[in-house]
């Protein structure tokens, strides 16, 4: 991310954060054939391979791949042996999704999720909670919390920043450091089990992305 500057300010209220959110699924479907091409050959193999290292259990796993955009790591979940669904709020990536993968994919807005409780092994959301208002972010994870399993995981991969939000080039961002992305998850009920940057061999600086994992209790 090189400019994190807001078109307006913070969604706090009901009514800021629907439109924050409904501006951000117009953005994305406006041009999903080209997100599609900017972004099926990016490697995510080891946030794939962290989240599925992070749980105890044996394939097939139930992973929920939280804003799944065209269906790339549903792809990759199933051919690793797994039973993935995907959730997509841009109802043209929620078909691409479904296509490319040939996977069950939900269509669901996130900041109004309507979730089977206890249905999950893992949830994989890689590029997609940054999306959240800061505002709504405790009822989310709430929510994604009550979806897992006892002992599930989480994972999550922002941009980081200095907790900035806003919309920004027709989406709604927020750029989280690592204290304010740690208060938010272990308020929610989740602990921490590991935490790295990408990409991987760069130096602090140039490494833009918060990868986390964090397990169930309770």
């Amino acid at each position: 991310m090189t400019d994190t500057t807001s078109e307006y300010g913070p969604a706090r209220n009901e009514s800021a954060q629907n439109r924050a959110m409904a501006e951000t699924l117009v953005h994305y479907d406006s041009a999903p054939e080209r997100f599609w091409q900017c972004t099926r050959d990016h490697d995510v193999s080891q946030n794939i391979a962290a989240l599925l290292d992070a749980i105890d259990g044996r394939a097939p796993l139930a992973i929920l791949d939280l804003g799944c955009g065209p269906g790339r790591d549903l792809k990759r979940f199933t051919e690793l042996g797994h039973a993935p669904i995907g959730l997509e709020g841009a109802g043209q990536f929620a078909n691409m999704a479904r296509a490319h993968a040939g996977c069950e994919v939900w269509q669901q807005n996130f900041i109004a999720l309507d979730l089977p409780p206890a249905r999950f092994d893992g949830v994989f959301a890689n590029a997609s909670l940054f999306h959240v208002p800061s505002a709504a972010l405790p009822r989310v994870l709430s929510d994604l919390r009550a979806t897992l399993k006892p002992d599930g995981v989480l994972f999550s991969s922002n941009p980081r920043g200095k907790n900035e939000e806003g919309m920004n080039h027709g989406r709604y961002c927020c750029f989280h450091d690592f204290q304010s992305w740690h208060a938010f998850l272990t308020a929610a009920g989740f602990v921490e089990i590991d935490h790295y940057y990408r990409p991987a061999g760069l130096p602090r600086e140039q490494q833009r992305w918060l990868a986390s994992l964090w397990r169930k209790v309770g």
